[in-house]
């Protein structure tokens, strides 16, 4: 009877002594559990809660908030979703908005790297149409490279017929270089030179109130170039040459 006792002794004690060895592993499992798979959300988290999800991710993924209604739940990435991008730091990785209009995915705040449907890329910004000189690739919906032109020259003499003045209106021109020719199957380069509508100069010279004194007043003084100076002339002469020339002078207003 004794000897039976004994027995049983011993076994609730070794019974009593696995339980204790068991429980650390036990609640290991169930930490580990409420860290990491206790719900689907938190799967790849380092530090996760029932009502936020994940709080931080383990090294390499990245954090971000997903919100559903007033709620925000966090959850760890290998890959931002779209429109989207991923933001390393020492402290947490996270997944930030992409800040460009019309952008899909991009590789950091102001550099898109896909725009939406409709949209061209060029230079990490989506167009609806390519800048001057570029064309629109439709095959990756990117601006390929065009034609590269300088900067305008000033505006050129306002002419008409090749003269500078005798009209009331002439054009201007004014001009650029092409600096680098497109690439083929891309579009033609732009327009290299443009003209407006400009008032011309005087069409005649005026006397003074004495011939002795007759001076050119023309505008711009490029009618005057082509009329003697009294200093090589008699004032008789000047005022010849300037009679000559009102005469001959065109007379479309």
């Amino acid at each position: 009877m004794q000897f039976r006792l004994f027995s049983f002794a011993l076994i609730v004690l070794n019974c009593m002594e696995y339980s204790n060895c068991q429980a650390p592993s036990h609640r290991w499992r169930r930490s580990k559990r409420a860290s990491y798979g206790a719900y689907p959300i938190c799967k790849g988290c380092s530090v996760c809660s029932r009502d936020n999800g994940c709080v931080n991710c383990q090294p390499k993924l990245f954090l971000f908030l997903r919100r559903e209604r007033m709620r925000q739940y966090g959850e760890c990435l290998h890959d931002c979703p779209a429109g989207y991008y991923g933001m390393r730091s020492p402290e947490l990785n996270m997944c930030s908005r992409c800040r460009i209009e019309n952008c899909e995915s991009c590789f950091s705040k102001d550099f898109c790297t896909k725009c939406k449907l409709g949209f061209y890329l060029h230079k990490g910004r989506c167009f609806d149409k390519c800048p001057e000189g570029f064309a629109p690739l439709e095959e990756t919906m990117e601006c390929g490279e065009g034609c590269e032109v300088g900067q305008w020259s000033e505006w050129g003499a306002c002419t008409r017929r090749n003269k500078t003045c005798g009209y009331k209106w002439g054009l201007e021109t004014r001009t650029r270089h092409i600096v680098k020719k497109p690439p083929k199957d891309t579009i033609p380069c732009p327009t290299i030179a443009e003209s407006r509508m400009c008032k011309m100069a005087m069409r005649h010279c005026r006397r003074g109130k004495d011939v002795k004194t007759a001076i050119c007043s023309c505008v711009r003084e490029i009618f005057c170039q082509s009329v003697p100076t009294p200093s090589t002339f008699t004032p008789i002469q000047v005022y010849s040459s300037l009679v000559n020339i009102k005469e001959n002078s065109p007379l479309i207003p």
